[in-house]
């Protein structure tokens, strides 16, 4: 799975380098989104565990001709995405080290009129864990003053042996992440059209 044509909005650029993390080896993935009002920014940062990249490949993966994909003849994730960030006067970066992993953090003027609307975070957090069980995902939401965290290492301690993409754990999850996210909700229409 992946997505093949433009990027609609934040959360599937979430979904592409998630899944870009998993295809790398990665068994944790961090997905932190902060809102700050008063300096009108928002930034996503997403850090995995997989393999890493070298200097040549970090050079390649911001040109959307270049992929390591099969199915998609160009990577068209990572160039949207830092072409919005340049847009909406924010800005891009990709760290990365052989062997321990890589880190994508974005940022974007939050009230800028180009900024792609955040979307549905909670929905794409069930598409990765539904799909990735035995992936470890880490969600952290700020906004000003206000933090929600999500962690499956500990929802799967709490359930024990039920399996975490069974349809009423994932129901009871998708329902604290999205009370953890209304806070954002009501201001989610300031940024982007």
């Amino acid at each position: 799975m992946g997505i093949t044509v433009a990027v609609e909005d934040i959360s599937l650029h979430i979904l592409d380098i998630a899944e870009n993390s998993i295809s790398a080896g990665a068994c944790l993935v961090e997905i932190g989104v902060e809102e700050d009002t008063g300096n009108d920014r928002f930034k996503l940062e997403i850090r995995d565990n997989g393999k890493g990249m070298d200097e040549e490949m970090m050079r390649k993966v911001t040109d959307p001709f270049f992929t390591t994909k099969t199915v998609r003849g160009v990577g068209l994730g990572l160039p949207l995405l830092r072409q919005t960030a340049e847009e909406c006067e924010g800005h891009f970066s990709i760290t990365s080290e052989k062997g321990k992993g890589t880190t994508v953090t974005v940022s974007f003027r939050n009230s800028h009129i180009d900024r792609k609307p955040t979307g549905d975070i909670a929905a794409t957090l069930m598409v990765l864990i539904a799909g990735n069980p035995q992936i470890e995902f880490v969600f952290e939401y700020r906004r000003d003053g206000y933090f929600y965290r999500f962690n499956t290492a500990e929802i799967k301690e709490d359930i024990g042996e039920i399996p975490i993409n069974a349809p009423y754990v994932l129901r009871a999850i998708r329902q604290d992440i999205d009370r953890g996210l209304g806070h954002r909700e009501a201001t989610d229409d300031e940024g982007g059209s």
